[in-house]
C-alpha cells in the first residue's frame, strides 16, 4: 500500500460522507456535507496512516507494531462518539440531534472501511444510511409517524 492509496481512499471516503451529510444539510441541521465529509476523510486518514507505520515497522522487524496499528479503529470510533454527542441537545424535555449524531459515528465507519480497503462495504453502508434518511423523509411526508418517541424533534 503506498501514502496515494490512502489518498484516493480518503477521497473516496470524503465523497462517500459527504453524501449522507447532504441529507443533514438540505433539513438545515447544523452538521452538514462539510461536517459529514471531514468525519469520513479524518477516520480513513487515521486508519490509512496507522496501516502505513505498521507495514513500515513491520519491514523493521518489529511484530508489535501490527497489533498497535488495529487499536486505532477502536479510538476513531470513541472519539467520534464524543463528537457525535456534542451534536445532540437536550431541551424543555425535547431531543433533538440524534440523527445526525448517528450519521456522524456512521460515516466514520465508512471511512474506516473504506481505508481498510472494503471499498464495496463502505458504498453499501453509505447506501444503507442513504436509504434510511429517504426513507424517514417520505414517511413523515405520509403522515405515517414512524417515530415511537413523540417528543423526539430531528428528522
Amino acid at each position: 500500500m503506498s501514502e496515494w492509496d490512502i489518498v484516493l481512499r480518503t477521497v473516496v471516503a470524503a465523497l462517500l460522507g459527504g453524501l449522507v451529510g447532504f441529507d443533514r444539510e438540505e433539513r438545515d441541521k447544523p452538521a452538514g456535507i462539510r461536517t459529514h465529509a471531514m468525519v469520513a476523510a479524518g477516520a480513513a486518514l487515521f486508519v490509512g496512516v496507522s496501516l502505513l507505520v505498521s507495514v513500515d515497522l513491520e519491514i523493521g522487524g518489529t511484530q508489535s507494531a501490527r497489533i498497535d496499528a488495529s487499536r486505532v479503529t477502536a479510538g476513531v470510533v470513541t472519539g467520534i462518539g464524543f463528537l457525535g454527542a456534542g451534536s445532540i441537545i437536550r431541551r424543555d424535555g425535547s431531543v433533538s440531534g440524534l440523527t445526525t449524531a448517528a450519521g456522524i459515528w456512521t460515516v466514520a465507519a465508512v471511512g474506516v472501511a473504506i481505508a481498510y480497503g472494503y471499498w464495496w462495504v463502505g458504498v453499501g453502508g453509505t447506501a444503507i444510511v442513504l436509504l434510511l434518511q429517504v426513507s424517514d423523509y417520505f414517511a413523515h411526508r405520509a403522515g405515517l409517524g414512524v417515530r415511537s418517541d413523540a417528543k423526539s424533534s430531528d428528522t
